[in-house]
């Protein structure tokens, strides 16, 4: 079950290019997150009015919320240019330094999935941000020396969806960290109609509404499925999107009116059907379904914890009353899981 399938997955696929173009500019263009754009309103216009860069920022949340846009909407207002990579991406101490050495002053550099980075390169990071400067060995043994490069003052913005697997030095030298949620309907479904005018797509407000109830919070989701809608649209319903076009569309895609598709059913069967609704260990459910238990934590888990469906407990995942209503299932009068020793 790689997320890179799902249509409702909120990692980042191939077909997600095309949403590039849709991306907000500024921050007057987004929707939702109120908190975190005031917040950014905030650090860009005193930087700007002290003339320095912005202060270092981490985002972190669920794959899909806009973390990247973010980084380009602060570039943006800040009228510097922005470098783009990714942990993964750098592999050894010398990548980063290749990458600072090429920064100007009040450049951008935006790192995302910064929890991968290695801890060489981490230690290289740390004295860049905080002191702007870059220490590097020439040579090996008893002859080397360590030479301290000083660097332009520059911004980092780090994107993360695992702030545990941040380690807390590179944190902590961030001095402003916002987490993303999920949006609201009328947040996606602004979203979604402000898309489908820059893609030139016929949608009806019933249309618009449908697609967001399935989005699941997540406009990168949101972008995908109205571009599967328009393709169905125009095939079969004279390129116009309806409140019944969407559902029959998305019922194709088996994305049922909540935005789970068959992996998030399977999860919920599975607990209820063999466990009795739980409590049962992640570990347990990631062997049922032969999945590693990372994916299902970081993939699945946070969208059916948002909509109550499963809840996490000291002993392990139970299926709440909601959950077995929304499968077809009868809640047990009393759900109290598997029975313990005592």
């Amino acid at each position: 079950m790689s997320e890179d399938g799902r249509m409702v997955g909120g990692a980042r696929r191939r077909d997600d290019r095309e949403n590039i173009a849709l991306r907000p500019k500024l921050l007057s263009d987004i929707v939702g997150q109120n908190v975190v754009r005031e917040n950014l309103q905030i650090l860009i216009d005193a930087a700007k009015n002290r003339s320095e860069p912005i202060d270092h920022v981490l985002f972190y949340g669920p794959p899909g919320l806009g973390k990247t846009s973010l980084a380009h909407v602060i570039a943006n207002e800040m009228n510097v240019n922005i470098r783009i990579t990714a942990g993964p991406s750098i592999e050894r101490a010398g990548d980063l330094a290749a990458i600072l050495t090429h920064l100007k002053q009040n450049d951008i550099l935006f790192i995302d999935e910064v929890h991968r980075l290695g801890r060489a390169v981490e230690e290289v990071l740390y004295p860049a941000m905080e002191d702007f400067v870059l220490d590097i060995v020439i040579g090996k043994g008893p002859a080397a020396k360590n030479v301290r490069l000083n660097l332009p003052r520059f911004t980092v913005i780090g994107a993360t969806t695992r702030l545990a697997l941040l380690a807390a030095p590179l944190r902590d030298r961030f001095g402003a960290q916002f987490r993303l949620d999920f949006y609201d309907l009328q947040a996606m479904e602004h979203i979604i109609e402000r898309a489908a005018g820059m893609l030139k797509i016929e949608i009806k407000p019933e249309g618009t509404t449908e697609i967001a109830r399935r989005s699941r919070g997540t406009p990168r989701v949101a972008l995908r499925l109205l571009r599967r809608v328009r393709d169905y649209a125009q095939v079969r319903a004279q390129g116009i999107i309806t409140g019944p076009v969407s559902g029959e569309a998305l019922a194709l895609l088996n994305i049922d009116h909540l935005g789970l598709d068959d992996v998030d059913r399977r999860i919920l069967a599975l607990i209820i059907e063999k466990y009795g609704g739980g409590p049962v260990g992640l570990e347990t459910i990631a062997a049922a379904m032969s999945e590693d238990a990372s994916t299902i934590m970081d993939v699945c888990e946070p969208y059916l914890l948002q909509l109550g469906f499963l809840a996490r407990t000291p002993r392990g995942r139970m299926a709440t009353p909601s959950a077995y209503e929304h499968m077809g299932y009868t809640p047990p009068e009393n759900n109290a899981g598997q029975p313990t020793l005592f």
